[in-house]
């Protein structure tokens, strides 16, 4: 018997909006014509992300970039085309919630519980990202929170303000107060990541120089002021940002400003991140 399969014409007609609400991702502006959401591609603390209402495209300003739902999925999950009908979108399409006009405050994330990592389908996706387990349980937690009145677990990094980076395999969001993750080993040099993957990444590549250096996770590269008089400590401060226009432009931002500062992004010359080269190796 022949599969349903959803056709570009029907997919295309899905609200990004609701594609978005559906995948963990709120608005923390919203009218009759737009929304405005915190990046779902991307870290960041000010909403950059635009949804059209009424011609259904949105529009990441910060990566300027845009298109329909179609290539939001396929973006999101680094799929193709094919593999965002017959599964992403498809799944969305089934379990589109009903349609609510909701605001920044109920919008806000409510922390309820932190706990280690143990759900199967937060461990499911770590593996899926060839992280190690033993790893991601000592620097992360199983966290679970609200959304307006919604449940929701990920994994969590809880930043040096006591905010969480929200992280499982439909959403990426923050809760409140957004900042860094500085991780100390009493080191005098600095490697500086983006992401929690990042770090759990590089962990990954480079496990015997762990406990020789200390990590400063970024969280959003918006946040790079803040670390400089971090860096002031450090006799040398190695760089992992993402090979982007956003990364790249934090590397050139950093290199400007200390000339302790080392762009090693050519470690994975042609990958986007330290993942996506981890994901290379664990495949040989």
């Amino acid at each position: 018997m022949k599969k349903n399969k959803l056709s570009c014409e029907t997919a295309r007609k899905i609200p990004v909006e609701r594609a978005l609400e559906s995948l963990g991702h709120l608005p923390t502006r919203d009218s009759e014509r737009e929304a405005w959401y915190l990046s779902p591609l991307r870290s960041e603390t000010r909403a950059s992300f635009k949804v059209s209402k009424k011609l259904n495209r949105w529009y990441d300003h910060g990566e300027g970039i845009g298109g329909n739902v179609i290539d939001l999925i396929a973006k999101m999950y680094n799929v193709s085309v094919m593999e965002t009908l017959e599964a992403r979108l498809k799944t969305v399409d089934h379990n589109l919630p009903e349609k609510r006009n909701i605001g920044l405050r109920e919008s806000n994330i409510e922390i309820k519980r932190v706990k280690p990592i143990q759900h199967p389908a937060l461990l499911e996706y770590l593996t899926e990202r060839k992280i190690n387990l033993i790893e991601a349980k000592r620097f992360c937690k199983q966290v679970h929170y609200t959304i307006g009145d919604k449940p929701y677990f990920s994994i969590g990094l809880q930043n040096n303000s006591g905010g969480w980076e929200l992280r499982n395999r439909y959403c990426k969001i923050s809760s409140s107060p957004k900042d860094l993750k500085w991780i100390e080993n009493g080191s005098q040099k600095l490697i500086v990541l983006e992401g929690m993957f990042d770090l759990l990444s590089w962990i990954g590549l480079y496990p015997v120089e762990e406990q020789n250096v200390d990590f400063l996770v970024l969280n959003s590269v918006s946040l790079a002021k803040k670390a400089l008089p971090i860096f002031e400590g450090f006799e040398s401060i190695e760089l992992y940002l993402d090979n982007d226009e956003a990364g790249r432009r934090t590397t050139g931002f950093f290199r400007d400003r200390s000339p302790k500062c080392s762009d090693r992004s050519d470690s994975y010359r042609g990958f986007k991140d330290l993942n996506e080269l981890l994901l290379k190796n664990k495949r040989k």
